[in-house]
C-alpha cells in the first residue's frame, strides 16, 4: 500500500469517528435539549457518508494506487458534507464547524501546496455562508428563557466536545502519517541502497568479465614461449623443472578461467537441492585444499532430520569466502558449527583473531573495503549479496572469549528470493 493509500484508509477512520460522534450528539440534541432538527435530512446526509465511507473501502481493494486528485476528491466531498451537517444545525452558531478544519489539516499534511490551497479556499467559502445561511436549532421567535438557556448549554458542550475531537483527530491522523512517512523513509533508503549494491554488483562483473577475456592472450603467449624453452633447453634438468611447474601454473589459471564461464552457465541450467551437511562438506573438501595451512574443528548439532538448502556453486563460494576470512584472522583452532531450527540452518565460525574495531564495522561489507590490509575488499560484500538471494544473511560478533564470530542463517529449502534485501550486520 502506498502513501496515498494508507492515508485514505486513515481518511476513512476519521469519517466513522466522525459520523459516530455526529449521531451521538444529533441523539443528544434531540432527547436532551429537544431542538428543532430535521431527522430526515440528517439521515440523508449521515446515509451519503455511510455509502461514501463504503465505497472508499471498496475502492481501496482496488490494485491501483491512489492519485493526488483522487485524495482532493474525497477531501473536497467530506468538506461537503460536512457543511451540509453544519448548515441543518446551526450553521455559523454551531460548535462543531470547526470539523471543516479537519480536511484542509490533512490536505496541508499529505498534498503539494496547490491541492491545499484550493481546500483552503472552499473550507473558507463554506465557513462564510454558514454564518448567512443555516437551519436554526432555536427559531427566532422562540424567545423562552429555558430555550435560550438550553442553547447555551448546547454551545458550551458542542465546543467542549468538538475540542476534544479535533485533539484525538489531529494528534492520531499526524502521529499515525509521520510513522507512515518513516515507514517510507527507512524503505527508500534501503531500496536506494540495493540499487547502488547492484550496479556496483553489474561494476564487478562487467570489470571481471572483461579482465577473463584479456587474460587469455597473455596465457596463450606464456603457453607458447613456456613450450619454445622446454625444446630449446632440454639439457638443462632444474630449468625443465621449474618450466614445468610455470606451465602448471599457467594451466591451472587458464582452467580456472573456463570453470567460471561454465559455472555461470551451469548456474542458470539447473537447480539442486542438497543437505547442508553435503554443502558443508564440499566446501570444507575445497577449503582444506586451498588452505592447508588453516587448522579446524567440525562440529554438527542438530539432532533432527537434516533440512536441504538449494545449492550452487555462489553458495559455495560465499562459504568459502567466509572460511578464507576466518583463516585469514587466525589459522590456527578455528571452530565450525552447524546446526537448525524449524525455519533457518545456522552456521557458525570462530576464529581466534584480533576481532574487530567499531572503525571497520562500520564499513563492513562495503565494496572494495578491506580489513585485512590485502586483497580487493570484495568477498564480504560478494558474499553477503549472495547469502541475501538465498533467502539468508551473514552477521559479524566480537565474540566475548576474543576473536570474530561469523554466524550465517539460511532458510532452510528456500528458493533464491529476486529483491530479497541484503542483510549485513555487525554486533559488539
Amino acid at each position: 500500500m502506498n502513501g496515498l493509500n494508507e492515508q485514505l484508509l486513515q481518511l476513512t477512520y476519521i469519517r466513522f469517528l466522525t459520523l459516530f460522534g455526529q449521531c451521538a450528539m444529533l441523539i443528544f440534541t434531540l432527547y436532551v435539549l429537544q431542538a428543532e432538527i430535521n431527522p430526515v435530512l440528517m439521515s440523508i446526509t449521515f446515509a451519503a457518508f455511510a455509502l461514501l465511507n463504503l465505497a472508499t473501502f471498496a475502492r481501496l481493494h482496488a490494485n491501483w494506487p491512489v492519485t493526488e486528485p483522487e485524495f482532493f476528491s474525497h477531501l473536497i466531498a467530506d468538506l461537503a458534507l460536512f457543511g451540509s451537517l453544519i448548515f441543518q444545525t446551526g450553521g455559523g452558531t454551531n460548535p462543531f464547524i470547526f470539523l471543516l478544519l479537519v480536511p484542509l489539516i490533512i490536505a496541508a499534511s499529505t498534498l503539494p501546496w496547490r491541492y491545499t490551497l484550493a481546500t483552503a479556499l472552499i473550507a473558507m467559502i463554506t465557513y462564510t455562508s454558514l454564518l448567512n445561511h443555516y437551519i436554526a436549532l432555536v427559531p427566532t421567535a422562540d424567545s423562552h428563557a429555558h430555550r435560550l438557556s438550553n442553547l447555551i448549554d448546547l454551545h458550551m458542550t458542542g465546543m467542549w466536545l468538538n475540542f476534544i475531537l479535533t485533539a484525538i483527530i489531529v494528534s492520531w491522523f499526524i502521529s499515525r502519517m509521520r510513522h507512515s512517512l518513516e515507514h517510507q523513509r527507512v524503505r527508500l533508503e534501503s531500496q536506494r541502497e540495493k540499487l547502488l549494491q547492484d550496479q556496483q554488483l553489474i561494476s564487478l562483473a562487467t570489470m571481471a568479465a572483461g579482465t577473463a577475456h584479456e587474460l587469455g592472450t597473455p596465457l596463450s603467449t606464456m603457453r607458447v614461449l613456456l613450450s619454445e624453452l622446454q625444446a630449446d633447453y632440454k639439457t638443462d634438468n632444474v630449468l625443465q623443472e621449474d618450466l614445468l611447474i610455470l606451465q602448471q601454473q599457467v594451466d591451472t589459471c587458464a582452467e580456472r578461467l573456463q570453470q567460471m564461464a561454465r559455472s555461470v552457465r551451469d548456474e542458470q541450467q539447473s537447480h539442486q537441492h542438497l543437505s547442508a551437511s553435503q554443502i558443508m562438506d564440499s566446501a570444507l573438501e575445497q577449503w582444506q585444499i586451498m588452505r592447508p595451512d588453516a587448522t579446524f574443528s567440525y562440529r554438527v548439532e542438530g539432532k533432527e532430520t537434516m533440512p536441504e538448502l538449494e545449492s550452487s556453486s555462489a553458495l559455495q563460494q560465499a562459504l568459502l569466502n567466509l572460511l578464507n576470512n576466518a583463516a585469514d584472522a587466525h589459522p590456527k583452532d578455528i571452530r565450525i558449527e552447524l546446526d537448525w531450527t524449524d525455519t533457518n540452518v545456522v552456521l557458525r565460525i570462530y576464529d581466534q583473531g584480533p576481532g574487530l574495531s567499531l572503525e571497520q564495522s562500520q564499513h563492513l561489507g562495503k565494496p572494495f573495503v578491506t580489513t585485512k590490509g590485502k586483497g580487493l575488499g570484495i568477498g564480504l560484500f560478494l558474499t553477503s549479496t549472495t547469502l541475501a538471494r538465498y533467502n539468508g544473511d551473514v552477521r559479524l560478533y566480537n565474540h566475548e572469549t576474543g576473536g570474530t564470530l561469523t554466524e550465517v542463517n539460511l532458510r532452510r529449502s528456500a528458493e533464491p528470493a529476486e529483491e530479497q534485501e541484503e542483510d549485513l550486520r555487525y554486533v559488539d
